[in-house]
């Protein structure tokens, strides 16, 4: 099979790439990143000479066709996307470029060339949020209300993946997946965040809302679930991916200060983001019954690897820390300070 992978310099994409080379090592993976902040070659330096590269971004059409046509590609896989909310709520203008319009653009470089699959990848969030102590699940047919800049943004490229099927025939599949951690993930992101700043003894910062839950899902798990929807999974058709483990956020960083022996005195209450989702949860029954996938890391076992790999890799995530654009806490202005 002959992979490009969009966003492949990024946290989830990059774990794809890593997870498709170490499975599949007769094929050919193109990653095609434009190297925003949150992507970086340097997630991907153990896999040198296993991959080709693109350096462009998913809504230049004309690159996007050049290297479908020179790679020869069968299969495109869209992880390309802002995806920082609260960075969406400062600048959202950037989320529906790339989220809608890059999107769209990568549609139109795929819609008249011989690809067999567009696989594109989604989130939890454009369902809205549920009740924390709601029983009910998001499933596939579920509507979209998405309610944050971000969500609203990967819920347009969504409508625009469904209608170049629908509309021009474009082979594509979709996964809505769940919070995703494990190595390499950007440390803007909450695990990464609370790991990294317990580690310099620094702040853990909490949304007043403590209480608010995610369901959690190792990114390699991901990566295997997308693997059988290419494979096994039908055109046209829309697969949950999650685990059923929730976690609060009060008990990530519990759970993080514990494994690093660090003192409860770290957290620290800071104002809630606008329009702060209190809960996602995914029913994944589909995917599991028609395709045979389901987890096989647990969450206490994926983040001890996890915080094992930040202690242990500090010359990876202390320059693009650097560069987060946003200081969780701070004021809701246009200011990045």
């Amino acid at each position: 099979m002959r992979l490009m992978v969009t966003g492949g310099a990024g946290f989830i994409g990059s774990n794809f790439v890593r997870y498709w080379v170490h499975n599949h090592p007769g094929d050919t993976v193109v990653v095609y990143d434009a190297l925003t902040y949150a992507g970086t070659l340097t997630s991907l330096e153990d896999l040198e000479g296993s991959f080709k590269f693109v350096h462009a971004d998913i809504g230049d059409t004309q690159a996007a066709r050049s290297a479908i046509e020179e790679h020869k590609i069968e299969v495109v896989v869209n992880f390309a996307a802002e995806s920082h909310n609260s960075l969406a709520i400062l600048d959202p203008g950037r989320f529906f470029q790339t989220n809608i319009m890059g999107t769209q653009g990568l549609l139109e470089a795929c819609r008249n060339s011989e690809i067999e699959r567009f696989h594109h990848v989604s989130t939890c969030e454009v369902y809205g949020d549920l009740e924390l102590d709601s029983p009910d699940a998001f499933r596939e047919s579920s509507p979209y209300l998405p309610r944050t800049p971000y969500n609203a943004s990967k819920a347009g490229g969504d409508h625009a993946v469904r209608a170049y099927h629908l509309t021009y025939g474009v082979p594509i599949s979709i996964t809505n997946c769940s919070n995703n951690y494990g190595r390499y993930q950007f440390p803007e992101k909450v695990i990464p965040l609370f790991v990294t700043n317990a580690l310099d003894e620094k702040p853990l910062p909490l949304y007043a809302s403590t209480q608010n839950k995610r369901e959690w899902i190792h990114v390699l798990d991901h990566a295997a679930a997308i693997d059988a929807v290419i494979r096994k999974g039908r055109e046209g058709e829309t697969y949950h991916v999650g685990t059923g483990v929730e976690k609060s956020i009060e008990e990530i960083a519990d759970l993080v200060l514990d494994g690093l022996s660090k003192p409860a005195t770290l957290k620290a209450i800071v104002p809630d983001r606008p329009s702060h989702d209190k809960r996602y949860l995914l029913d994944s029954s589909k995917i599991r019954n028609e395709l045979g996938w389901g987890p096989a890391i647990t969450f206490e076992d994926g983040l001890r690897d996890v915080i094992e790999w930040y202690k242990e890799n500090r010359a990876w995530w202390e320059p693009l820390k650097a560069k987060a654009p946003v200081v969780e806490g701070k004021a809701w202005t246009k200011s990045y300070s």
